[in-house]
């Protein structure tokens, strides 16, 4: 079995350290939590099998959504529970996924309960799956439990998809502007250089700017790719560590127009997900803990973390929520509303729905607004180029005409 290093705090706040074996990291964490350690960084020494699903295996979120949509319809038209599982391991087209559902359906032959044999797949089957599944078994609702997963699989899989309709545009323009200038700045204006060199003369203000960046680009074209793999390699290293995540998911928050995008993502996520669990049966301990790692931001998490910390001391969830500056008012008073009248799933759906609706209405927004944005950006940076280079020749031709 592989090792874990892992670094943490106790009851006491103190700071430890220390490695375990265990099977994966999910089973890790549990063993370090049931000692009351709180895992601040937590990493592989050895090789984790079961780190090969999804990587490399390509199961998609629409598998795993398909795959739970079928699986209730099996439940609630009274097949068996081992019978639905062969009969949608049979059926699968990533032969991978097939193999982890055969090993599944092997550990309920033997006796096992379904939420543990998924639970060992922990790269497939997360958390909020396996306690979800726990609390359907449980309570003898597992078809119930299965549907209200597939609409929330679903629902996330159409929010990541709106995610990146939202982000891959702009990168896409952004690239082609680079190349565009990269081209211009390599291969174009060494050619206008040349001309100018038999021309002979002064060159105007742009034009020098121009050929001197084209110079220096030429000089230095292997250290600014190295320098930009670079950068990305140490933002992502930096990324990695506690603080460093905080530091740039806060940067996310406060960025002009995608802030306010990132910030109603991870409410339309958070409140998706803990009214799902709640409605579910899972306690709402457990559902914040869980939910807190599903909320895509570090600052967000926290934040949620803090309202765990002040339930257990008998406190509400929407104090701390609202403490934070992270939630809007109008989510905190909904949260509120529902803890008061006990209808707080319910509550948490709502506000979900709506901030869905507010990241199509912002998406759709970002789009239209960047589009022309970018545009007039990349004819920008090319007409001036252009204007630069041809300036030479219109004095030149300038002083021809005045002879």
């Amino acid at each position: 079995m592989p090792e874990f290093a892992w670094t943490g705090t106790n009851v006491q706040n103190r700071t430890l350290s220390g490695r375990i074996t265990a099977k994966n990291k999910r089973e890790a964490r549990e063993l370090l939590e049931r000692r009351g350690v709180t895992i601040e960084k937590l990493r592989g020494k050895g090789f984790d099998l079961s780190a090969l699903g999804k990587f490399g295996a390509g199961i998609k979120d629409t598998d795993l959504a398909r795959f739970t949509r079928q699986f209730a319809t099996m439940i609630n038209a009274g097949l068996p529970l081992v019978n639905c599982l062969q009969i949608l391991g049979r059926q699968q087209e990533n032969k991978t996924f097939g193999n982890i559902i055969h090993d599944v359906t092997q550990e309920v032959e033997k006796g096992g309960t379904l939420a543990d044999a998924m639970g060992k797949h922990a790269n497939i089957f997360s958390d909020l799956y396996v306690n979800m599944v726990a609390a359907g078994e449980q309570g003898g609702i597992l078809d119930t439990i299965l549907e209200r997963l597939a609409n929330h699989l679903e629902k996330a899989a159409q929010l990541r998809s709106k995610i990146k309709s939202a982000m891959i545009y702009p990168i896409v323009v952004l690239v082609v502007v680079l190349v565009v200038l990269a081209a211009l700045l390599l291969f174009v204006i060494p050619i206008f250089q040349g001309m100018f060199a038999e021309m002979g003369g002064e060159l105007p203000g742009p034009t020098q700017f121009v050929v001197g960046l084209s110079e220096f680009v030429q000089a230095n074209i292997l250290f600014i790719i190295l320098g930009i793999i670079g950068l990305v390699v140490l933002y992502n290293l930096y990324y990695k560590t506690k603080n460093g995540q905080k530091v740039i998911d806060t940067i996310k928050l406060r960025i002009p127009i995608f802030g306010t995008l990132v910030r109603k993502m991870s409410i339309a996520r958070f409140t998706r997900t803990l009214g799902t669990l709640v409605s579910s049966g899972v306690a709402i301990l457990d559902g914040l803990a869980i939910t807190s790692k599903t909320a895509g931001n570090a600052v967000v998490a926290d934040a949620i973390l803090d309202a765990r910390q002040s339930i257990s001391g008998g406190e509400n969830i929407s104090g701390p929520l609202e403490a934070s500056g992270v939630f809007p008012l109008m989510v905190t008073q909904m949260i509120a509303v529902g803890e008061e009248t006990g209808g707080l799933d319910e509550m948490l759906v709502k506000v979900a729905d709506f901030y869905e609706e507010e990241v199509d209405t912002a998406v759709a927004g970002l789009t239209s607004t960047i589009e022309p944005l970018m545009i007039v950006v990349l004819g920008g940076i090319v007409g001036g180029i252009v204007i630069a280079m041809y300036l030479p020749i219109f004095d030149l031709i300038g002083t021809v005409g005045a002879q």
